[in-house]
């Protein structure tokens, strides 16, 4: 049940680095948390890097599903990194893959989405 985040902002673009376990006693942590920096910043684009990711439920795909709808609204885009072959496989089998891109690491997420700093 132990979750850190670490939030980083790179011009218009929030970085998020998720570590632990994402699942429905953290997930509104983490949307709050998300919510507040998309918010108050001048945030248009989201980078996940869900390399020390150890677990995701259902709850954890709400709240990505759910800042990227945001994130849509506001004309931004979302990309996720470094995911773990569990995670991966809980992406695949979502159809999370057809809306949000993935990377390899956070350069090339940043260079996707092309805010490179």
């Amino acid at each position: 049940m132990n979750l850190q985040v670490e939030l980083e902002h790179r011009r218009n673009v929030l970085i998020t680095r998720l570590r632990g376990e994402l699942d429905h006693h953290t997930a509104e942590l983490v949307r709050i948390q998300l919510d507040d920096a998309i918010q108050r910043g001048q945030v248009n684009h989201l980078v996940l890097s869900l390399k020390e990711l150890s677990f995701m439920d259902s709850s954890g795909l709400g709240v990505i599903l759910g800042r990227y709808k945001l994130l849509k609204a506001k004309g931004g885009t979302m990309a996720v990194c470094e995911l773990n072959p569990a995670v991966r496989r809980l992406f695949e089998l979502s159809g999370l893959f057809k809306i949000v891109s993935v990377y390899e690491n956070e350069r090339n997420a940043l260079s996707g989405l092309e805010v490179v700093s």
